[in-house]
Order: structure tokens, then C-alpha cells, then sequence
């Protein structure tokens, strides 16, 4: 009972706490005024609880969206070890990736040819995936990607099945031929599944630099593949896959042919009002047909300023695959650029197309000085091995190549 009372007076108020908190506040208001300032103060409160409820709410689900997609992207389990790599863009900005072993093999590797992407993304994507400083892989093999630019299938194609047999994982294949073409490759060829997604070329039009591009860049996305080559569907290898390959990855320049040309299908093609960005005394001539490195590769297909230049301009008669290239390389990448092409042409005859071979033309005699009738400089050394491909070959010709490749190609 002791207990009790010493507790009822420990909770008794004392006579000044006796009175409300705003009793001393009364005095100075009448009733209305006070209500009316009872509701300020409260209004008051309520402002400032929200302000700091809105600005928790803001953080909270800024957190949760990051917390979110960091749920979504990271895996809550995975078996295979993870890589990460600096991946710069075309604002200098450095992004990491985060790569899972499987998908790091398809990052570097895609699978497909085929794909949904629009141009403008595709060259956007090849632009920025070859940015990586390093290869985040100790099994990187270093390939060379074959580029064919057809109208319909690689009519010679049994040749290169030959040329390519036995050296699986050195090399890559992407074929551009016309929309409009669907015929079929076997599945045992190396050419099933290589189509990539294309777009028609007339001859002589513009669009196939257009074409060109589509190539490198899909073949960018291959971030093994170090050489690119271009290559017609009369195009034939004149060595076997172990040399041509050595001859490129060994060499230190690329090769696109550029020279200055006077007459009517030289500087005659030049547009003046390609001025100020090309200057006449800048305007290049040279063979279609390149061989280029990734560097280069990734500035074609980057190319902003030249290439709408070429394409506003370099019509009627331009021939901007004569062109576009030569002058592009010669204003800023000459530096590297052998300035030769490492596919043989004939042009000797005159007209708008190179010499044809049919089957009476293919000797062993032919075949050999194409192989070794030139001289040319290779990393500083002169060398008679110039060219490694030749065209225009004609399917007619194909038993004879057949027949000869092993014996002077040494294929296999």
C-alpha cells in the first residue's frame, strides 16, 4: 500500500505543469486569433513532414530501382567465374561490363550472323564493341574474317571449302549477297549460316560502300577477329590458309590501294562541292578489294565526316567504291597503309570491268605468276609474294582450280 501512494505522487503534476503548454500564449490572443494560430502552426508542421516525406520517398525508390536491376542483371547464382572489362565509348566515357563465362563466349564470339539490328545500330554497336583494351580470355585465338560481297551464292565456293578445311577457329565468314536471293547452302558448308542481313547493291552506285561497312561491322562484332578481307564471289585464294594467314597477321600496315589519278576517271570523278572537308589535291583512286586491321576497320565504320560527304556528293558516275576508301585513308590513316591491294586484277584490256578466266585460262604457268610474278615491300623487305587473292574467276574455271590447287596452292 506504501508502494502505491509513493507512486500516486510521483505521477501528481506539479502546479506549474498544472496548465496547457499555450496557456502563457492565451493571454496575449483572443479566441479567434488563437485558433487562428493554432492552424498556422500546424499547417506548418504539415509542410515540413511532407517536404522530408517526399524527399525520403524519392531516395527509397531510387534505391530500390538500382537495387532492382542490379537483381535482374546479377544472377542469384552462378557456376561460372566472372569477368569484367572497361569498355570506353564514343564520349570517352568507361563503362564495366560484367560478363558471366558463358555469356563472355558469346560476347566474343557471337554464334549467329543473322540478326534483327537496323544499320544505324549495327555500325553504332561495332563502333563501340571493339573499344575493349583487352580480351578478358587466355583462349583468344586471333582470326581473320572473310568477307564476301556477292550478288547470289559464292559461286566458287568448293575452292574455299578446300582453303578452309582443317584451320576451324582461325577464321571467320560473312557473305552479303542480295536480299532477293534465297537459295541454300548445305549444312556441312562453311558458308551455312553466314549470310548476314543485307541490302541491295547496284554496281557502280554508292550504296555498295554501304554494303562494305555492313560487312566490317558485323564482322567487328567478333571481337577475335584482328584482319578483315574483302572478297568478291570471283575471288580465289592463290595460297594455302597457313600463308595467307601468317602474311597477314605478321603484316604492320593495311592494304588499300590509293593513288592520284589525272585523267577523266581519276580527279574527273571529284565533286567540288565536297570542299571544304575534300580538297581535289586529296581525292584518291584505288581498287576496291582492302585488307585492313581492326583499327582501321573501326574507323570506317565510324566514320562521320567523310562518309556523308561521299554520299551526298559521289554520284552519277563517281564509282565511290573506287574512292571513298582511298581518299578516307590517304587524308587520315597513310600513315599505315601500304597503299597496294593484296588481290590481283587485270584492267590491262581497258573498259569498265577487269579481264574474265574461264577454264582454258587456268594453267599451272598462270597460277604461278600470280603467285610470285611481282615485286613488292612487306614490313620494310622486298618480297615477291603481293598478291594472296585474284579474281575475276568464272564458275567454269572451277574444275581446273580444283585440280591445280593442291599441287601449286598446297592446300592441305
Amino acid at each position: 500500500m506504501t508502494i502505491y501512494m509513493k507512486n500516486n505522487k510521483q505521477k501528481e503534476p506539479s502546479p506549474a505543469s498544472s496548465s496547457p503548454p499555450s496557456y502563457s500564449y492565451r493571454r496575449f490572443f483572443s479566441a479567434p486569433q488563437y485558433h487562428l494560430f493554432n492552424l498556422f502552426s500546424h499547417l506548418l508542421i504539415f509542410g515540413f513532414g511532407l517536404l522530408i516525406g517526399i524527399t525520403l520517398t524519392l531516395f527509397l525508390k531510387n534505391f530500390s530501382l538500382n537495387f532492382q536491376i542490379q537483381q535482374v542483371f546479377t544472377p542469384s547464382f552462378s557456376p561460372s567465374p566472372i569477368s569484367t572489362s572497361n569498355i570506353t565509348t564514343s564520349n570517352n566515357d568507361t563503362k564495366v561490363v560484367t560478363l558471366t563465362r558463358d555469356r563472355l563466349r558469346v560476347f566474343l564470339k557471337p554464334d549467329k550472323a543473322m540478326h534483327n539490328m537496323s544499320d544505324e545500330e549495327l555500325l553504332w554497336k561495332a563502333s563501340m564493341f571493339p573499344k575493349i583494351k583487352e580480351v578478358p580470355s587466355k583462349h583468344h585465338t586471333p582470326k581473320v574474317a572473310f568477307m564476301f560481297l556477292t550478288k547470289g551464292p559464292v559461286l566458287l565456293a568448293p575452292l574455299w571449302e578446300k582453303f578452309f578445311k582443317g584451320n576451324e577457329g582461325l577464321f571467320s565468314i560473312y557473305v552479303h549477297s542480295s536480299p532477293y536471293f534465297n537459295g541454300t547452302v548445305p549444312q556441312s558448308s562453311v558458308f551455312h549460316g553466314r549470310r548476314i542481313p543485307s541490302k541491295e547493291v547496284r554496281w557502280g552506285d554508292f550504296n555498295m560502300i554501304g554494303a562494305e561497312r555492313r560487312l566490317l561491322a558485323n564482322a567487328l562484332l567478333d571481337l577475335s577477329n584482328q584482319r578483315f578481307v574483302l572478297l568478291s564471289e570471283s575471288c580465289i585464294p592463290l595460297f594455302n590458309f597457313s600463308t595467307i594467314y601468317n602474311y597477314l597477321m605478321n603484316s604492320t600496315e593495311t592494304f588499300i590501294e590509293a593513288y592520284d589519278f589525272p585523267g577523266q576517271v581519276g580527279r574527273g570523278r571529284y565533286n567540288s562541292k565536297m570542299k571544304p572537308y575534300i580538297k581535289l589535291s586529296q581525292w584518291r583512286k584505288g581498287s576496291q578489294w582492302f585488307q585492313i586491321d581492326r583499327a582501321l576497320a573501326i574507323e570506317i565504320v565510324s566514320d562521320q565526316r567523310y562518309y556523308p560527304v561521299f554520299k551526298k556528293y559521289c554520284r552519277n558516275g563517281c564509282y565511290g567504291d573506287e574512292h571513298y576508301l582511298p581518299t578516307l585513308v590517304s587524308i587520315k590513316f597513310w600513315e599505315r597503309n601500304s597503299n597496294r591491294t593484296l588481290t590481283w586484277v587485270d584492267w590491262s584490256k581497258g573498259g569498265p570491268h577487269p579481264s574474265r578466266y574461264m577454264r582454258m585460262n587456268v594453267t599451272i604457268g598462270f597460277l604461278k605468276k600470280l603467285r610470285y610474278g611481282s615485286r613488292c615491300q612487306y614490313n620494310g623487305e622486298t618480297t615477291n609474294i603481293c598478291h594472296l587473292f585474284a579474281r575475276k574467276f568464272m564458275p567454269h574455271a572451277l574444275d581446273r582450280l580444283m585440280r591445280f590447287a593442291p599441287q601449286i596452292m598446297q592446300f592441305n
